[in-house]
């Protein structure tokens, strides 16, 4: 089912027109190295031929900050326009990383935790390193202190005080990158891709935009602390199927009910989506169960959908993915709902 789909995608992007679009795809790597966890990882030689794929392909690469900013203010990208950024803020990014992406003048983002600098552990970039990938066009923005489950309270903790203690990690993390590098950017990608609706409402009042890790180009109909990228590890290193992403669209989505991302006792989560399907084939549109599938979706009328998991979702990280064609674009519309499941008790999963 999945090698049919993006047969077909390629396809239709080979015939996509170049067209401003409302929409960035934003890319998130973690190693770029031989000998790190395949899970987590491309290898140089991977790195280097998606890369040259973005170069080659008149693909606009731009900073993080001009695509938030674009976001915010509702305003057209060039056509495919890509963000790349890196979690963690490991040594072989330096290494093996930012000499391909200087080869071709590409800015990127490093979201980077405050602990393992002041640590100085060895497989980590250091200030100096960061400040000197930094002068050659990279951000460096947070990535919170000790990449905690953030959304998780400590025994005891009530509402006020988690809300305290995760207000500090991201201040905290924040000021050193301000004083260090000398720029901030206000944007925290979440550890794990976890975050809730309290986590999110945080965020908000204190000014940050959210980044996940769930699938999607993001743009104007993205919540601003909940914005979709698409990790490139593993088996989503592939270039064939990387290709359908990296031209893919912002889902039009108007409205969400069950958008929750914290679940205890509620392992088969429904989730209504309502779309602006003018440019959508919504007869043409497919879900994706993360562990169980293909799964055809249950349509409300003629712009709302409903889709609930056959069996139970496993404790720990899930996804609803949906896709859809363009009528116009040549593209993919794309869609991801990211679900965290507590076990039955409440407690959370060993990791």
């Amino acid at each position: 089912m999945m090698k049919r789909f993006f047969t077909l995608a390629i396809s239709l992007l080979l015939g996509a027109a170049s067209w401003p679009v409302l929409a960035v795809v934003i890319l998130q790597y973690h190693h770029v190295s031989n000998s790190t966890p395949a899970i987590t990882s491309v290898t140089p030689a991977q790195f280097s031929e998606q890369m040259a794929y973005l170069a080659d392909n008149n693909f606009n690469v731009v900073p993080l900050a001009l695509a938030l900013d674009a976001i915010k203010a509702g305003k057209e990208l060039p056509a495919k326009s890509v963000v790349i950024t890196f979690d963690d803020g490991y040594a072989n990014i330096a290494i093996n990383g930012h000499p391909i992406l200087k080869q071709y003048d590409f800015p990127y983002t490093v979201f980077v935790n405050l602990e393992p600098i002041e640590q100085n552990r060895r497989n980590m970039m250091d200030w100096d390193t960061l400040r000197e990938i930094a002068a050659e066009g990279a951000t460096i923005a947070n990535h919170s202190y000790a990449h905690d489950h953030l959304i998780r309270r400590l025994p005891g903790e009530d509402q006020a005080g988690w809300e305290q203690r995760i207000k500090q990690d991201i201040e905290r993390t924040e000021a050193a990158i301000q004083t260090e590098i000398g720029h901030s950017l206000k944007a925290l990608a979440y550890p794990y891709g976890e975050y809730n609706q309290a986590l999110r409402a945080l965020l908000e009042r204190m000014g940050y935009v959210g980044i996940g890790q769930h699938s999607g180009a993001a743009g104007p109909y993205s919540s601003l602390t909940a914005l979709p990228r698409y990790p490139v590890a593993g088996p989503y290193a592939d270039l064939d199927s990387l290709k359908v992403k990296m031209h893919s669209l912002n889902m039009p989505v108007l409205a969400i009910d069950g958008e929750e991302s914290e679940l205890i006792n509620r392992n088969r989560p429904s989730l209504t989506v309502k779309l602006d399907s003018t440019d959508v084939r919504t007869n043409e549109l497919m879900c994706y169960i993360q562990g169980q599938g293909a799964k055809t979706p249950t349509w409300l009328d003629d712009h709302t959908f409903t889709i609930q998991a056959d069996l139970p979702l496993p404790a720990g990280r899930t996804r609803y993915n949906c896709t859809a064609p363009s009528r116009s674009k040549g593209s993919y519309y794309w869609f991801s709902q990211p679900w965290v499941q507590a076990n039955p008790d409440g407690s959370w999963p060993a990791e």
